[in-house]
C-alpha cells in the first residue's frame, strides 16, 4: 500500500492486518460463544420488535410532548409500516397502545389513528382544555414518500 506524505514523495508502507473477532485470539484459535448470547443477538435483530421507546415516558405538558413524542410516533409509524397486528392494535386504541409500550400522554392530550388503511397514515395529538368542546391539534405525523435520483 502506497501512503503519500505529499505531492511528490510516497512511503510505502504494511497494511495492517484487521480481525473481526470479539476477544482477542489468533485467527485460528477456537472461541465458543454461549447459547444465550446468540438468542440475545437474535431477538434484537429481528425487525417486528421495534421498540417505541427505551424506557418509560410519563408526559407531563404540552412542551414535552412536543418535544419527545415526534420520535417516538415516528418509531411508531416505522412500526405500524410493518407490523399488521401492531397496527391493527393501535387502530383500535391508539393511547393505550402507547400506554402499554411505555408512553403515557398528559391528561388533557388525546391521540387519533387516521387514515388507517392508506399508504400514508396520519397520527395526530389533539390538546382538550377542561370545560372546553375544543380541541387543539399539538402535532401530526405522517409518512411521505419523496422520490430521488
Amino acid at each position: 500500500v502506497f501512503r503519500y506524505k505529499n505531492k511528490n514523495t510516497c512511503k510505502f508502507m504494511k497494511k495492517k492486518k484487521s480481525t473481526n473477532l470479539p476477544v482477542k485470539a489468533k485467527s485460528t484459535e477456537l472461541i465458543t460463544v454461549s447459547q444465550e448470547k446468540i438468542n440475545q443477538k437474535n431477538k434484537k435483530s429481528n425487525p417486528l420488535e421495534i421498540n417505541i421507546t427505551e424506557k418509560l415516558h410519563h408526559l407531563k405538558n404540552k412542551t414535552e410532548v412536543r418535544k419527545l413524542l415526534p420520535d417516538i410516533l415516528g418509531r411508531v409509524l416505522a412500526r405500524i409500516w410493518i407490523d399488521s397486528k401492531f397496527k391493527d392494535d393501535f387502530a383500535s386504541d391508539p393511547q393505550k397502545t402507547l400506554e402499554f409500550n411505555g408512553v403515557y400522554l398528559p391528561e388533557d392530550m388525546s391521540i387519533e389513528f387516521q387514515k388507517p388503511n392508506s399508504d400514508r397514515p396520519r397520527i395526530v395529538v389533539y390538546e382538550q382544555r377542561p370545560n372546553s368542546r375544543f380541541k387543539l391539534r399539538v402535532l401530526y405525523l405522517q409518512l411521505v414518500m419523496m422520490a430521488g435520483r
